[in-house]
């Protein structure tokens, strides 16, 4: 479970400074399907940076799995980024003089995990996602929508508690899109792995469980539909 309490980001821009974030309460449980939504400049994107360990609050405290992380230093995140988090972003960021399989392969080898054991996991996933016939291929040697699989493919292969997304769709087409988030539904209906996007995309939210609006570095709307929905 991700839970955050009071917090508050300021950036100082110059002599200026800017509150990213104004006192954000939250709780997501495990295994949701979440959407953190807002146009640009809500503070969307720095909630998510927060909860991956990637940046800090000036204020409140951030909980995973009730660990405060704000008490952790930089090792211990470190290692709690390797073990239990996974990243997908807009650009994918694949290496690309790797291979899909080798790209994949890049956590599991952080990880210390046997090559034997390793090769069965990668294999396995990429044809999961739809990327049997791929493995060998570089990322230039594939569309957006298949780079963006191996992305998924790389967040999940460590068998992480969640999965942070941001704006998973924004270099993607719409059909290319929905396949991505049907695809991310059923990773997450079958791994139970929490799923938490950051994004303005409208689509994002439709295929969303939950649906959390921010503006101004504030919740203004927290929305979980029916179940048999989304």
């Amino acid at each position: 479970m991700v839970e955050a309490i009071d917090l508050h980001k300021d950036y100082k821009i110059g002599k200026v400074l800017f509150p990213a974030l104004r006192g954000i309460d939250i709780k997501i449980e495990n295994g949701e399907f979440t959407a953190i939504a807002g146009p640009s400049g809500s503070g969307k994107t720095t909630l998510l940076n927060i909860i991956g360990c990637l940046d800090v609050p000036t204020k409140g405290k951030i909980l995973i799995d009730g660990t405060d992380i704000s008490e952790l230093g930089s090792k211990e995140k470190a290692e709690l980024r390797k073990n239990q988090i996974g990243f997908v972003f807009q650009t994918f960021n694949l290496i690309p003089v790797l291979t899909a399989y080798e790209n994949v392969e890049l956590p599991l080898i952080l990880l210390d995990m046997k090559t034997d054991k390793r090769e069965a996991k990668i294999v396995a996933l990429l044809e999961e996602v739809g990327l049997g016939e791929f493995i060998n291929r570089r990322p230039n040697e594939m569309s957006g929508g298949q780079q963006q699989r191996v992305a998924i493919a790389r967040a999940l292969v460590k068998d992480p508690s969640m999965v942070l997304a941001d704006e998973p769709t924004a270099n993607l087409d719409s059909t290319t899109a929905k396949e991505i988030l049907a695809l991310m539904q059923e990773l997450n209906a079958k791994h139970k792995t929490t799923f938490i996007f950051s994004t303005h995309d409208q689509l994002v939210m439709d295929y969303s469980r939950r649906t959390v609006n921010l503006r101004d570095g504030r919740i203004v709307e927290d929305k979980t539909k029916p179940r048999g929905q989304g």
